[in-house]
């Protein structure tokens, strides 16, 4: 199998290092390996892979901060691998533009789930381009698929890599009722423990930056219980 992904993975500790590329080589996928920050740079721009694999103590430079240099001006999806479990590390790193986060240690089925799933939805702006013509519009809101932007009237709005994901996703089914475990399933690649409440605190977020409020711009109807519906009606 030859998935044609090119991933790139900074990684310091050579143990992992060795096991996390064998993981995916096994999966099919092209690696390219560092151990600092400024040879990630690099790499980067002379290799453009389609997704990188960071951890956040490197010798050079916090992960964090060349997580921040990169979604300046770059995409590129990014999973952060660390052992670092605290909180408020997760959330910066979501802040700051992660796709996701993997703790370590960590098993190799999940490890790959997670992958395939940041992986998927990084084309997932080309493949609803082309059904819809790059774009979607409902009400005021207008989802811009190859350029993952979003705009409420003339207004951008500024989303993370996973509510963009999200919102798209519900797109692409407009109409239907996507049930929780369905959006979780699409979104990250696999079920866990709170889930649905990660799913939950992404969707408030999605919908205060929308401007949803009861009875105006009701782009997303939740149906309580069960899952969300992307509004068809224009008003």
């Amino acid at each position: 199998m030859n998935n044609k992904y090119k991933i790139l993975l900074v990684e310091d500790d050579e143990n992992i290092r060795i096991m996390v590329r064998a993981m995916l080589e096994s999966a099919g996928y092209q690696v390219i390996e560092t151990q600092s920050c400024d040879a990630a740079i690099t790499l980067a721009c002379s290799h453009i892979p389609d997704l990188i694999i960071l951890d956040l103590g490197l010798p050079d430079m916090d992960g964090m901060t060349l997580l921040e240099n990169v979604r300046e001006t770059d995409l590129t999806p990014i999973i952060i691998l660390s052992a670092r479990t605290d909180e408020t590390e997760k959330v910066r790193a979501f802040d700051l533009g992660a796709n996701d986060y993997v703790t370590k240690p960590f098993s190799a089925a999940e490890f790959l789930a997670r992958v395939r799933s940041v992986l998927r939805f990084s084309r997932h702006g080309a493949d609803a381009g082309r059904l819809s013509q790059g774009k979607y519009q409902v009400q005021d809101l207008t989802i811009e698929y190859d350029s993952r932007r979003v705009f409420v009237g003339d207004t951008e709005v500024k989303l993370t890599q996973t509510e963009f994901n999200i919102l798209a996703f519900l797109s692409e089914y407009s109409g239907k009722v996507m049930t929780y475990p369905a959006i979780i399933k699409a979104i990250w690649g696999y079920s866990t423990e709170g889930g649905v409440k990660r799913l939950q605190v992404n969707m408030a977020n999605i919908r205060k930056k929308l401007g949803i409020q009861p009875g105006k711009n009701n782009y997303i109807v939740n149906e309580l219980g069960v899952g969300y519906r992307m509004n068809t009606d224009e008003r």
